[in-house]
C-alpha cells in the first residue's frame, strides 16, 4: 500500500494535502471536517493587518470628535487589534485540541511594525508554525523594487525573532527574480515558501459603472502560474520547503505539482467549489498513481520532473509558444 506520509516545515504530515487559509478554516467544526475528510493539515483563516487598519479609520471617521485626538485612534486600534487576537488564539487552541493534524497560524500583514509581534501569542497558543501572507501593492513610480522586496525580509526578520516555530512566507508571482527572493527569504530564516498568493483583483460592472471584485476561485487552468517556478525554485534553492498552491481542483494538479518539487499542495478554491469530500478522491489518485509506477512512497517520485532532472531544462524556460502556434490555421 503506498505511503503518502511526508514532511513540511518540519512537521509530519499524514499525506501532502494542506488545507489553505481560507474561511473553510475559521472555524474548529469546518476545521474537524476536513480533519474527518483526510486533509493533512491546516492553516487557519488569516489575521489581517490591513482589515483591522481600515476598520480602525472607518470608526474613526463615523465619529468626529475623535478626530485630531491620537489618543482615540490608539485606544480603538488597540482594542480592535486584542479583540480580533484573542478569537484568533482561542481558535488555534480549539483547533489543536479538536484535531490531531498539524495547526499553522496565518498572519496577513502589509508592514514589519509591532503588528508582527503577536506571532509569539500564536506560538505559546500552541500553533505547530507561523505562514505570514506578505503583499504590498506599489502605487509610487519613484518607489524602487529593491525597497519592496526589504519589505518581505523586514517582516519575515521581524517574525523570526519572535517565535521558535516554523515560519514560512506565502508571496506573489509579481517579483522580478522569484529564485531570488525565494532565496532571500530562505537565507532569512524561512523554513518554507507558499507559490503563490492569489490577491483580490478588481473588475468594472458595466451596468453600474463602479469597481467591483472579479472572480475570486482559481480555475484548474491557474495551475500553470505556479508549475513552472515550483519546478525551477525546488531545483535552484536547497533545503526550502514549497507548498504550491492556487488551481490544484484535483488528484493530477497535486500529483503534478509534487513531480516539479513541492513538498506539499494547498487547497482552497476546490474546497469551495466541491466540498471537503474531493479531499478523498485527491489521496484515491495519489495512491493510484503510485500504484501505477510502483512508487512506494513520495518521496520516489517527488521533484521527479524539476528543472534539474529533466533532460531539457529549457522546457521550463521557454516563454513563447513559437512552433505550435505559428504552425496553427
Amino acid at each position: 500500500m503506498a505511503n503518502l506520509e511526508t514532511t513540511y516545515l518540519g512537521l509530519k504530515l499524514k499525506n501532502p494535502l494542506v488545507a489553505a487559509s481560507s474561511g473553510l478554516t475559521s472555524s474548529v467544526e469546518k476545521i474537524k471536517q476536513l480533519a474527518d475528510a483526510g486533509i493533512g493539515a491546516i492553516v487557519l483563516k488569516s489575521i489581517f493587518e490591513e482589515q483591522i487598519n481600515n476598520e480602525v479609520t472607518h470608526m474613526l471617521a463615523k465619529d468626529q470628535h475623535n478626530v485630531g485626538y491620537p489618543e482615540a485612534e490608539d485606544y480603538i486600534k488597540n482594542y480592535m487589534r486584542d479583540n480580533t487576537v484573542t478569537k484568533h488564539l482561542e481558535l488555534v487552541k480549539q483547533a489543536k485540541e479538536a484535531v490531531d493534524i498539524p495547526i499553522i497560524a496565518s498572519v496577513n500583514c502589509v508592514s514589519s511594525k509591532e503588528w508582527t509581534t503577536f506571532a509569539k501569542d500564536f506560538e505559546e497558543a500552541g500553533a505547530d508554525a507561523i505562514e505570514l501572507n506578505i503583499f504590498y501593492l506599489p502605487t509610487d513610480r519613484h518607489e524602487k523594487p529593491g525597497m519592496i522586496e526589504q519589505l518581505y525580509l523586514d517582516v519575515l526578520e521581524k517574525v523570526k525573532s519572535e517565535v521558535t516555530i516554523p515560519v514560512s512566507v506565502k508571496f506573489g508571482l509579481n517579483h522580478s527574480n522569484i529564485i531570488g527572493m525565494a532565496d532571500k527569504l530562505k537565507a532569512n530564516g524561512a523554513a518554507g515558501v507558499v507559490m503563490f498568493n492569489r490577491f483580490y483583483e478588481p473588475d468594472i460592472n458595466l451596468d453600474k459603472l463602479e469597481l467591483v471584485a472579479s472572480e475570486v476561485f482559481s480555475s484548474p487552468s491557474d495551475l500553470r502560474r505556479s508549475l513552472r517556478w515550483v519546478g525551477i525554485v525546488s531545483s535552484s534553492v536547497t533545503h526550502l520547503d514549497i507548498a504550491a498552491s492556487t488551481g490544484i481542483h484535483d488528484g493530477d494538479a497535486v500529483i503534478k505539482q509534487l513531480l516539479a518539487g513541492a513538498q506539499v499542495a494547498q487547497l482552497c478554491s476546490t474546497l469551495y467549489v466541491n466540498g471537503a469530500q474531493v479531499v478523498n478522491g485527491m489521496l484515491e489518485d495519489l495512491a493510484a498513481f503510485m500504484k501505477k509506477w510502483n512508487f512506494k512512497k513520495i518521496e520516489d517520485f517527488r521533484g521527479r520532473l524539476s528543472y534539474k532532472n529533466i533532460p531539457d531544462p529549457m522546457v521550463y524556460e521557454r516563454s513563447q509558444f513559437m512552433k505550435y502556434f505559428s504552425n496553427r490555421k
